[in-house]
Formats: structure tokens, C-alpha cells, sequence
């Protein structure tokens, strides 16, 4: 590659990759292997195209900038890596003047500020409608006290043994909506942190998950084992990745794979501050993927795709990650649905 270009790319805070005449990559800045989450190493002498998923926006960049010998700036190009899913990104190649057919090709974050905005946005929300079920669950608490108090005495005075069985029915229906009531008034669990490794956290969740779906699921471990101590609540990071994982499990209805990953995550932003280091854990799985209609509420109260779903598990792995300082976000498609958590390193 042009050598003169070095100490300009390796210090730009944009993500650089540098093609050869046959479009391999010959070179990709540290911002670049930021952004995609892969290593040089790995890459370089790799065709670009088969280095990433959801290519063909990107091929016909490329076309465009070398057929005219021109720059292409594509505002909305969609790029899918094994990190992350799907980037979206602005994409600017241009073909460099040399003694070979060099492209280079610039990538901005697109959705970046739009999620901030989301999750700030969803954030607000979601604290509104815990305020208004906090309140709808006070006025129900009432009247079902009522209702198997007169369930059980009417019991008393019945003759007939087999007819217990309904006033049974009324009382424990009666009590399980009680007990979804108290999960909504408990009052916000004041998280206790210590330092922890987030492994211990993962390998609690995969032995739970297994044992209460032994026969058809596979869990795989892709874990950084480097990653330092994190600061956190256990209890509360292993009900959040469990309420992840079981709703994974339930879709693919027990048959098929989770894979739970773990890496080091540089220079992200998470409720407005920005953080040297983050660890970015993944939950993925092959399952038939979020219905689209549910994409912008699935971390709303009562919102489920399942029909006996309460819709109160990521909302609360929300509320939990959030006290953690932390992000959750989403993306699936049929075949694929991957959650990623990142939790900032102090």
C-alpha cells in the first residue's frame, strides 16, 4: 500500500479500509477494527465482500466509484457483520491515484445518534407506563382481596366436596394476579455492587436454561476470557441474561442454538458519556426471529410476542441494565436475533 498514506490513516478517528486492484483489503485503521469489531490480522488479503454480510449496497459503491474513477458517498448503506448484525453507516470509496488500483473506502456510524436518541427516548417511556401499571396494579390489589376472601367462605359452606374445585379455581387465579401485582408495586431494587466476572454470570444462566430445557437446546460459549472484573449486581446481571435467554429458548420452543459471547467494546458512548472501555456481551440465537410490528416496543410493559407472556421481562432487563449505566439493543431477522449488552468498565 502507498506508505505516504500511513500516518494519516492510522490516526483518523474515521474507519479507513484500503482495497488493491482485486479488492482485497490491504490495509484497515484501528477506528476501522473498532467499528467492526475485527482484527487486521485476520482481514488483510481477504476480498472485502466476503469479509462482511448484506454486501450489496456496498459492491455497487465500489462499481460506481471505479467505473467513473470518482468518489461515491452512499448516505444509507447497510453493512452486516458477525459482531454486530447490521450497521448502518455512511460509505464514501474513492480510488487513489498510484501506481496500482487502490480504493478507499470511509465509513461513518449512522444509527448511533438515532439509537441514543431511542434509548433516551424509550427510557421516558418505558418509566411512564411503569408509573401508570404501578397505579392500575394498587387499584386491582384491592377488589381481588375481596374476591377470595368471598371465594373462601363460600367454600365453608359448601356440602359437596366436588364443588370446592371451583372456589380452588377462583383462589388461585385470584393469587397468581395477586402475585403479578406485587412484582409491579415492589419498589425499585437498590442494586448492591461488587466486582464480578460477567462468565460466572453467563454460566449460571446456561445451566438454568439447560436444565429447564434439556432435550433439542444448545448453548455455545464464545467468551473473551481476558475481560477484566466488571462492577455490577449479580442477581440482577443474572436475571437480565436469563430473561434473554429464556425468551430465545420459548421462541425456538426449546429446539435450537443460543450462542453467549462476550468482548472488550473502545470508546463508546452510553447515556451521554463517553467511555474508554465497555463490555459487550451477546446473546444470539437461530430462532425464527422478533416479529417486525413488535421492533420498536419489545421493551415496553405487557408487550410480548408470545401469547401467555406477561411482557415484563425486558423491561425490567431494561431497567436493571440501566441502573448498571449500561445499553441494550437489538437486532433480528428471520434466522438470526442478536441482543447486545454494553456494560462500561470504570
Amino acid at each position: 500500500m502507498p506508505d505516504n498514506f500511513l500516518p494519516t490513516l492510522e490516526h483518523l478517528a474515521t474507519a479507513v479500509i484500503l482495497l488493491d486492484g482485486q479488492s482485497r483489503i490491504a490495509y484497515l485503521n484501528p477506528a476501522a477494527e473498532n467499528l467492526f469489531a475485527l482484527s487486521s490480522k485476520n482481514l488483510i488479503g481477504h476480498p472485502v465482500l466476503h469479509a462482511f454480510t448484506h454486501t450489496e449496497q456496498l459492491a455497487a459503491a465500489m462499481q460506481h466509484a471505479l467505473s467513473n474513477n470518482a468518489s461515491y458517498i452512499e448516505h444509507d448503506l447497510t453493512l452486516g457483520t458477525h459482531a454486530h448484525g447490521r450497521l448502518h453507516l455512511r460509505c464514501a470509496a474513492t480510488p487513489l491515484q498510484s501506481d496500482k488500483h487502490y480504493l478507499l473506502l470511509e465509513f461513518h456510524p449512522m444509527d448511533r445518534p438515532l439509537k441514543l436518541a431511542r434509548e433516551e427516548q424509550m427510557l421516558g417511556q418505558t418509566e411512564a407506563n411503569r408509573l401508570l401499571l404501578r397505579n392500575l396494579a394498587h387499584e386491582i390489589k384491592n377488589p381481588l382481596g375481596g374476591i377470595r376472601g368471598a371465594a373462601q367462605l363460600l367454600e365453608r359452606e359448601l356440602k359437596k366436596p366436588g364443588l370446592r374445585e371451583y372456589t380452588q379455581v377462583v383462589i388461585q387465579e385470584a393469587d397468581r394476579l395477586r402475585s403479578l401485582t406485587e412484582k409491579l408495586l415492589t419498589p425499585q431494587h437498590v442494586p448492591h455492587f461488587s466486582a464480578l466476572n460477567i462468565h460466572e454470570v453467563l454460566e449460571r444462566v446456561r445451566s438454568v436454561a439447560l436444565a429447564e430445557m434439556p432435550a433439542g437446546l444448545t448453548i455455545q460459549r464464545d467468551y473473551d476470557t481476558s475481560l477484566p472484573p466488571l462492577m455490577g449486581d449479580k442477581e440482577q446481571l443474572i436475571q437480565v441474561m436469563l430473561n434473554i435467554v429464556r425468551n430465545a429458548a420459548q421462541a425456538m420452543a426449546g429446539q435450537g442454538i443460543i450462542v453467549m459471547r462476550t468482548r472488550i467494546a473502545r470508546q463508546v458512548t452510553l447515556k451521554k458519556k463517553r467511555h474508554r472501555l465497555a463490555i459487550m456481551v451477546q446473546i444470539i440465537d437461530n430462532g425464527p426471529g422478533v416479529p417486525a410490528h413488535l421492533h420498536d416496543k419489545i421493551f415496553y410493559p405487557l408487550v410480548s410476542g408470545r401469547p401467555d407472556g406477561h411482557g415484563l421481562g425486558l423491561t425490567l432487563a431494561q431497567d436493571f441494565i440501566s441502573q448498571h449505566q449500561g445499553s441494550i439493543e437489538f437486532d433480528s431477522e428471520p434466522g438470526r436475533t442478536c441482543f447486545t449488552m454494553l456494560f462500561p468498565l470504570q
